[in-house]
């Protein structure tokens, strides 16, 4: 009963997943060929992602929310592309690299909000500022890669499509996170970060490690952007950020934390690049997908006040 608690919105974003997928079938046939999917799930997964990135520092309370994930994922794609790749720095060193910078980032940001006490959009804009600043310092103009090893994540790697390793990657850490006390305590900071103290709960270390996985999935975020384009691109710096937040507020996370979760954010990630596709196909200007966004996110805070906060105390407490 209190993992359905923490989750009050996935029904509604799996049905309304489900709606958009048949109904972008119908519109669009080939949509559904089995040979489009590993292109079609290549561009789902920065916006999933990232999502999935905004989702820890949410779920911690607090008003969680962390503009500077876009411009994280944005200037791990530019440090990948213009100083690891052409470097030698290939392969396992150059992922690890880039994860360690998204890593820290995060866990900067948690400083920032846990302990000099800032305000988590104050904090976290200022952070976007310097990364977006940071991104067209090293990467002014686009840098196309030669052929290299990410773009099999955009593809197929055998039978798998690539981009499944990297949707995958969050799910992955978020489950073994799991079988330890992490989510127990994350859920409970988020429900009230006064009640958790006050039941021994570290306060600061959990909103910490909730910033550092966010930077740390924004890493990866970025590895899958540079998989889709094969370039760096730090104009895209801002352009994930209200995606990313629309995503998460239509899975169901509400944006005072202390429910939600990762397959929630996925879901309205989902359901976000659907309508994408659907206004693609029905030839409506690009212009107007980000009113559709903005639209989504507000639709998305007004679904997740129906739940009283004191229920999802009492179940956060029961779990």
């Amino acid at each position: 009963m209190s993992s359905w608690l923490q989750r009050p919105r996935i029904p509604f974003a799996l049905f309304l997943a489900i709606a958009l997928l048949i109904t972008e079938i119908a519109v669009q046939p080939s949509f559904a060929k089995p040979g489009n999917w590993a292109g079609e799930l290549a561009v789902l997964a920065p916006f999933a992602i990232l999502a999935m990135a905004s989702t820890p520092s949410i779920l911690s309370g607090g008003a969680g929310v962390d503009l500077s994930i876009g411009p994280l994922s944005t200037v791990a794609n530019c440090i990948f592309v213009t100083w690891l790749l052409p470097h030698g720095f290939g392969g396992v060193p150059a992922v690890v690299i880039v994860l360690a910078i998204g890593t820290a980032v995060g866990a900067f940001n948690g400083f920032l909000v846990a302990v000099l006490r800032y305000q988590p959009v104050v904090a976290t804009l200022c952070v976007l500022f310097i990364l977006a600043g940071f991104a067209q310092k090293i990467a002014p103009n686009p840098v196309s890669l030669p052929e290299n090893w990410t773009a099999h994540l955009a593809g197929s790697i055998g039978f798998l499509p690539g981009a499944l390793i990297t949707i995958g990657f969050p799910l992955a850490v978020w489950v073994i996170l799991g079988r330890t006390s992490f989510h127990r305590t994350l859920y409970a900071v988020g429900g009230g970060d006064a009640s958790a103290y006050s039941a021994g709960i570290d306060v600061v270390r959990v909103r910490i490690i909730a910033y550092a996985l966010g930077g740390l999935f924004a890493a990866v975020g970025g590895i899958a952007l540079t998989a889709l384009i094969q370039t760096s691109s730090a104009a895209v710096s801002t352009q994930y950020a209200l995606i990313a937040l629309a995503g998460v507020a239509l899975g169901g996370t509400p944006i005072g934390g202390g429910r939600g979760g990762m397959v929630a954010s996925l879901l309205g990630a989902f359901c976000i690049f659907m309508l994408q596709q659907l206004l693609s196909s029905a030839g409506v200007s690009a212009s107007y997908q980000q009113l559709v966004y903005g639209t989504l996110l507000i639709a998305g805070v007004l679904l997740s006040v129906r739940f009283p906060r004191g229920l999802v105390l009492r179940s956060v407490a029961s779990s």
